[in-house]
């Protein structure tokens, strides 16, 4: 399981380094396989240029490579992605993460030719990020196999469209060592029977620990006990995105302790109903458990 990180405010919107470090030493501690930096989660969009490398270099120094670091390099101008590629300073960081360009809705040929210059860019890993949601367009199981076919480091793709059919087509006709990753935490268990590998999480910023082992169990085949997990956790998912992310996670993060409830503007925190049943929830699964 990996989890895209987010990033923590401070009251006046900067960065709190302190909170951030704690979540970092938390999924350390609690079995998450890898951390991923500057996802969606993270609010990237607002962050300047200058936050980013700050916040790469803090996580990147504070992993000590105890787990590997993904980082999320994408966006609409594909030259502007190659430039980072070729000038950026990448040590530490084991793999990319690239999302389809958004808003300026490519044609399949487009996002090919878009990951094909990524590709040729850079020798690192890349992960693939399917989001239809959020960047408007889909990249279909034809052009995902093409690439995963026609590039040697094209490794993986975080399929986040919600077309399980799309997903299952991808795991039936894909090369043997291309690894499909769930992008969303709520169908990760029903994924990992059709023959994914794991999730890119956002629950599992607050509970590495039980949704790393829930994907444990699935991909050893103990399905009776993944599901439990995964039922235990239905309702909180839901609650997690009902007014978008990293809104929900940041209230639940909030909730728990961890951080100050800070989002920075077009994103602003949930709705207190929202909260006060984020909580209830919370407290539900603490007696629970």
């Amino acid at each position: 399981m990996g989890v895209a990180l987010i990033t923590p405010f401070k009251e006046d919107e900067t960065i709190d380094f302190t909170a951030l470090g704690k979540l970092v030493d938390f999924q350390l501690r609690n079995g998450t396989d890898y951390l991923v930096v500057l996802g969606t989660t993270a609010e990237t969009p607002t962050l300047t240029d200058t936050e980013k490398k700050e916040i790469t270099h803090f996580i990147v120094n504070r992993v000590k490579c105890k787990i590997p670091v993904v980082l999320g390099v994408g966006g609409n101008c594909t030259k502007a992605i190659v430039e980072q590629l070729k000038n950026d300073n990448f040590e530490g960081i084991d793999a990319i993460l690239s999302v389809t360009p958004y808003y300026n809705k490519p044609t399949q040929e487009g996002i090919y030719q878009h990951y094909k210059s990524i590709s040729e860019a850079t020798k690192l890993p890349i992960i693939l990020y399917n989001v239809p949601g959020r960047t408007g367009v889909n990249m279909t199981s034809a052009t995902t196999l093409r690439l995963a076919r026609d590039f040697y480091n094209v490794v993986a793709i975080k399929e986040a469209s919600g077309n399980i059919t799309q997903m299952d087509e991808i795991i039936k006709s894909k090369p043997t060592d291309f690894m499909v990753i769930s992008g969303d935490d709520g169908i990760t268990f029903p994924l990992i029977t059709l023959g994914a590998v794991g999730v890119i999480s956002v629950i599992g910023n607050a509970f590495p620990k039980e949704f790393s082992k829930m994907v444990r169990l699935a991909l050893n085949g103990d399905f009776s006990s993944a599901l439990k997990i995964h039922h235990k956790f239905t309702e909180l998912i839901e609650l997690l995105f009902v007014e978008g992310n990293p809104a929900g996670v940041k209230a639940m993060l909030n909730a728990m302790g961890y951080i100050e409830n800070i989002l920075r503007l077009p994103l602003v925190p949930t709705q207190l109903t929202t909260y006060e049943k984020i909580r209830s929830v919370l407290q539900d699964l603490n007696i629970k458990s």
